[in-house]
């Protein structure tokens, strides 16, 4: 059965498969592209599960920023699913075809992801506030059950805002197959519709809101609130307090840099940039966010740090 084929109905006809055509003809290069893609997914995953491995063998570290962290890394692994597998399976692909099905679940765990991403670092946020801003109610408000009641909202509201802000391209009926990138973006699928629908500016809007917008907002709230403390406090409870906060605000600001690529990249810049670059601008967050998440809490926070240093170098 030719599964790659497009079936004629009437004046249009019904798309079942999507063709990736930014890859085009890399020749020879694809073993260079390959490995290094291949060993890239592979870091990323190791980095994560071993922050993973490292929080639930250590019962020190079994407090709620810590689980948060672990939530947030499993989120790194799954938005690098979303591309890489992809990106090494098209590299020795001759057509570069993706059926329907397949872009849509790509589609929905990569958007899933985005707001997974923010929304984990938002509840990070309000960890840090209630440790520094109240502290003698920490472990009153911050339980484990909260903690992870905390995890499934972030996930069930992750998922609810892709379905809320991408459900109808589902229904759509597509006049064109050639998406010109190397994995499925709703803004080149949603332009291959015979008729592009007044849903597609509302989802745009609805995404940036629900996905970005919200949690952002909770996450700068909290932030000021842990200055607004941190500038009446001890020079060692600020010192603290820095440690503690410097890779969220860093993963945050990095989050926000990529974000702006993403969209000045599809909504201005299509036309006036390198192929090369409009292909990567879009995505750097799943470039580089996945291996920053670990790296920064990895060395950055003290208990984490000599978790790793007694695993490695105390174990018999």
């Amino acid at each position: 059965m030719d599964c790659w084929s497009i079936t004629k109905m009437g004046n249009s006809s019904e798309t079942v498969s999507f063709v990736l055509a930014a890859y085009g003809n890399i020749g020879e290069l694809k073993y260079l592209y390959f490995i290094i893609i291949l060993v890239w997914y592979f870091s990323i995953c190791v980095a994560n599960t071993v922050l993973i491995v490292v929080i639930r063998l250590d019962r020190r570290l079994h407090e709620p920023m810590y689980i948060l962290l672990c939530n947030l890394c499993v989120n790194e692994i799954n938005a690098s699913t979303s591309l890489y597998p992809l990106l090494l399976s098209q590299m020795f692909s001759d057509s570069h075809e993706v059926t329907v099905p397949w872009c849509f679940l790509q589609m929905c765990c990569m958007y899933t992801s985005a707001p997974a991403e923010f929304c984990s670092l938002a509840a990070m946020a309000y960890d840090r506030y209630i440790s520094i801003c109240h502290p003698l109610r920490y472990n009153v408000i911050m339980k484990t059950e909260r903690v992870f009641l905390l995890i499934l909202l972030v996930w069930v509201y992750s998922f609810l805002s892709f379905i809320f802000s991408f459900s109808f391209i589902f229904s759509l009926k597509f006049c064109g197959n050639i998406i010109h990138n190397t994995y499925c973006d709703h803004q080149l699928i949603i332009r291959l519709s015979c008729s592009v629908p007044i849903q597609s500016f509302i989802s745009n809007i609805s995404f940036l809101l629900l996905s970005v917008f919200i949690p952002f907002s909770l996450i700068s709230v909290s932030y000021m609130k842990i200055l607004r403390v941190c500038r009446k406090t001890s020079k060692e409870n600020k010192q603290k307090a820095v440690t503690t906060c410097t890779p969220q605000i860093i993963c945050v600001s990095n989050l926000f840099v990529g974000c702006i690529f993403y969209f000045i990249d599809i909504r201005f810049l299509v036309s006036q940039v390198p192929d090369e670059v409009r292909i990567i601008l879009p995505m750097y967050l799943l470039i580089f966010q996945p291996m920053l998440t670990p790296f920064m809490y990895g060395f950055k926070l003290t208990k984490i740090r000599q978790s790793y240093q007694r695993f490695l170098f105390e174990r018999k």
